[in-house]
């Protein structure tokens, strides 16, 4: 499946804020990209340009292409509640979404890549597509033969899960499980995803 691979530091830039995570290139470099990004002044922004700009970014931190981003906001119209939190929700519970929040994987790329390589199981389950959604009460672990994988270890012994109210995680079995879709409270990363429902709406 096509996904972005190029420069993380650089799309960070373009948002002004990293959205990958911490970037040592992003801290020495906190400009747009550019020959002349140094020294260029940021122009007022339209109000179609800021809310395109709010789509892009949440694209981009979860991993997604436009059309499937097309899809999961469709589904999410069609929901009960408010739509730009039911988006976040359903972003977040992409399966890719929760082996990286689970502590699993450093990186959401990292993440999609052990789904794809059919590391990860759902119920016991192997699940194979990154874009799967889980469940509450759904158990998402690593499959037994996986466990003992170097990237693996490295990145649950880092113990970055606890901090999410809305995951159980077990570090020794390498077992979790997705309580419920998160509040919008809970969500860390900084979204104005009402201005993505106003782009959505024109």
């Amino acid at each position: 499946m096509a996904r972005y691979i190029g420069p993380k530091t650089k799309i960070a830039r373009k948002f002004d804020e990293p959205i990958y995570g911490p970037d040592k290139y992003y801290e020495k470099k906190k400009y747009p990209p550019g020959m002349h990004g140094a020294n260029r002044k940021r122009k007022k922004q339209s109000v179609y340009a800021l809310q395109l700009k709010e789509k892009q970014k949440v694209k981009y931190t979860y991993g997604v292409l436009e059309r499937q981003f097309s899809i999961i906001f469709e589904k999410a119209s069609r929901s009960k509640g408010v739509t730009g939190e039911v988006l976040l929700q359903l972003l977040e519970s992409r399966l890719d979404n929760v082996v990286f929040r689970l502590g699993i994987s450093p990186s959401r790329d990292g993440a999609r890549q052990l789904v794809t390589h059919r590391h990860i199981t759902v119920n016991g389950k192997v699940v194979g597509i990154p874009s799967f959604l889980v469940k509450s009460g759904d158990v998402v672990a690593v499959r037994e033969r996986s466990k003992a994988l170097e990237v693996i270890e490295s990145a649950v012994a880092s113990g970055r899960a606890s901090r999410y109210a809305w995951l159980e995680w077990d570090k020794l079995s390498k077992v979790g499980k997705f309580l419920n879709p998160p509040s919008r409270e809970e969500i860390p990363e900084n979204f104005n995803e009402q201005a993505i429902v106003e782009l959505f709406s024109k």
